[in-house]
Parts: C-alpha cells; sequence; structure tokens
C-alpha cells in the first residue's frame, strides 16, 4: 500500500443523527472508486455504525410493515462500502476505537470491522497521504 494513494477518514457521528455519517459513507465510497486505499476509525458514537445488532422496524404512524418501511440501516451501508472495496482489490480497514465500544456497548461489528485503538488512527494517519477529520459541531 502507498502512502500517495492512502487516504484515512475520522468521524463520531452516530447513527441516524444527522448527514454527517451519510456524508462519510459517500466520501469513502468516492475514494474507493477512485482507486485509493482507505482507512477509517470510527470514534464515539460512530461505533454503532457498524453494530450487527440493529433491526429494520415498522412504522406504525404511517402504517408500513416492516417490508414497506424497508428502513436503511448503517451497518447495511458499512457491509456495501467493505464488499465494494473488496471488488475492486482496495483495501479498506474500518476499525472501531475500542474504547469507545465499551462505552456503548457495542462490541458486535458485522464482519469485516475490527476493533482498534486511539493509536491506530494515529498509525493510519501516519500512513496516509491526507486525513480527514469530521467531528460532529
Amino acid at each position: 500500500m502507498s502512502k500517495d494513494k492512502t487516504l484515512t477518514f475520522a468521524f463520531m457521528e452516530p447513527p441516524f443523527e444527522s448527514a454527517r455519517g451519510t456524508t462519510v459513507f459517500r466520501i469513502v465510497s468516492e475514494a474507493v472508486r477512485s482507486g485509493f486505499d482507505v482507512n477509517v476509525f470510527a470514534y464515539e458514537g460512530a461505533v454503532m455504525m457498524s453494530f450487527a445488532r440493529q433491526q429494520q422496524h415498522a412504522n406504525a404512524v404511517h402504517g408500513r410493515d416492516i417490508v414497506e418501511e424497508n428502513h436503511p440501516l448503517p451497518k447495511d451501508w458499512v457491509a456495501a462500502l467493505l464488499a465494494e472495496a473488496a471488488a475492486k482489490n482496495i483495501k479498506l480497514d474500518w476499525a472501531n476505537c475500542g474504547l469507545c465500544v465499551d462505552e456503548r456497548g457495542a462490541g458486535e461489528a458485522i464482519p469485516g470491522v475490527r476493533r482498534g485503538t486511539p493509536a491506530d488512527l494515529w498509525k493510519m494517519a501516519a500512513e496516509s497521504a491526507n486525513t480527514l477529520v469530521v467531528g460532529t459541531h
């Protein structure tokens, strides 16, 4: 992996709270499509993006069952990004901050997501052409 072809993204936005998480997904997807190896360091609430126990739900307010509601789940978007990278033979290293995982009880991540530490973010950034940190405010 070349430093010139590697980008790192760090974000802390939990699922369903704002468009920041969706924006990170879009940027990561574009980086993969453009042939970059990508590191993602999810911390604070962002560790819930890949939480394996997310479930779709019906929407009684709108009178829709689970199938009709077809509620999108961030874990599926993370899985799609990992699959997209694998199909292109691109490295996508998605690490969840282990401290943040423990604080939130989010130890069950989807396959392909690993537990990391703040030291991983430091190493990712040091080995990348550029790093983008997307905070919450």
